[in-house]
């Protein structure tokens, strides 16, 4: 008896068996997604201590080495964080309050300006210059300068932080005990695994926040320098625009730019504009070929296109917000998946995932 022919060839097989994989992925992402809208009052506090933590591991693991006990040395990190936070939070939106009308003003005259030259292309200029404080109040002076109204969103922004202080704090302590439950709790011999791809992922994660940081305050620096050498009002609060939009890769360089830009141009003339245009140029350039490529490129590995991407979808889901946490959740995304390549891929070893980094880092 001839044996019976099958009943699809096997390219189409394998196509047919990925594409139910894909499916599955995809069912997934969603579904953690609305999860994470969901509960998004708790899941906030999480990741914003996960970066946090991820930021400061250095400075608690340097306590540790000086035998300072674990649970003062977390909470003398945290202290430090309170200190350090607070104050750069103070100066930014101080910045920002003292500088703001002046700012808005200069955008609506260069909006004006350019309405004269463009026509109704100036239009769009002008609503954006109009609504140029509530922008500003998305990033965090508007609550500072008491224009937010409502005691709702002021006390949970206030337990939010509370609450990511406290899990930093928690985080840093325990992350011994965190990576034993890890390994405990997954099933079989997949707890090396799971650990394995815990600290790549918090590797990526800690490398763009300790990268990011690092290159935002050397752009503002840098701008801010600039600014005040050419006599553009507002250089400082203008400097500290540029130090919160470089958190939102590519996006927030280029929006802070170009408002640095707009403000030269209203008061100090097209010369000076364009003076202001070439130091952010000239910053931009830094940023992109040396700052980058030495800070970043060991740690995360984006294409510019994944980035903006990723950003597009966490404003799509969480506004302002899911703009700051996107890059750093797709970073330990792209941990996981090395990780994985690395251990299961045809050019990968088992031993070549031993300098990911540890989850107390």
């Amino acid at each position: 008896m001839p044996p019976s022919k099958p009943l699809l060839p096997e390219p189409v097989k394998r196509l047919c068996a990925w594409c139910v994989v894909a499916l599955l992925v995809t069912a997934v992402v969603v579904v953690g997604a609305w999860l994470v809208v969901r509960f998004r009052t708790a899941v906030t506090p999480v990741l914003l201590a996960l970066l946090g933590a991820a930021l400061l591991g250095p400075l608690n693991r340097r306590l540790l080495l000086m035998k300072v006990q674990r649970s003062l040395a977390a909470a003398l990190t945290c202290a430090g964080v309170v200190a350090v936070v607070g104050g750069a939070v103070y100066i930014i939106v101080s910045a920002l309050v003292e500088t703001g009308d002046q700012i808005i003003d200069s955008l609506r005259r260069a909006a004006t300006d350019l309405s004269r030259h463009f026509g109704a292309a100036g239009t769009s200029l002008d609503d954006l210059a109009s609504n140029a404080r509530e922008m500003l109040g998305k990033f965090g002076g508007t609550a500072a300068s008491g224009v937010i109204s409502g005691l709702g969103v002021v006390s949970e922004m206030i337990a939010t932080a509370v609450l990511a202080l406290l899990l930093i704090f928690f985080f840093l302590r325990d992350s011994d005990r965190a990576v034993e439950a890890l390994r405990s709790f997954a099933p079989g011999h997949g707890g090396e695994l799971a650990e394995a791809i815990a600290r790549r992922a918090f590797c990526g994660v800690q490398g763009f926040m300790r990268g990011t940081t690092f290159i935002a305050l050397i752009d503002a620096a840098c701008i801010t320098i600039g600014l005040l050498i050419l006599r553009v009002p507002g250089a400082i609060g203008l400097g500290a625009l540029v130090f919160v939009g470089a958190y939102i890769p590519y996006l927030g360089a280029f929006v802070s730019g170009a408002v640095a830009v707009l403000v030269a141009l209203a008061d100090r003339g097209f010369v000076i504009a364009l003076w202001a245009l070439a130091v952010v140029l000239a910053v931009q350039m830094l940023e992109g070929h040396v700052l980058q490529p030495m800070i970043q490129s060991r740690t995360v590995h984006m294409h510019p296109a994944v980035v903006l991407l990723a950003i597009a979808a966490g404003a799509g889901l969480a506004g302002i917000l899911g703009m700051l946490l996107a890059v750093p959740v797709t970073a330990a995304a792209f941990g996981v998946v090395r990780e994985l390549r690395a251990r299961y891929g045809p050019a990968g070893t088992p031993g070549a995932s031993g300098s990911a980094g540890t989850p107390g880092s």
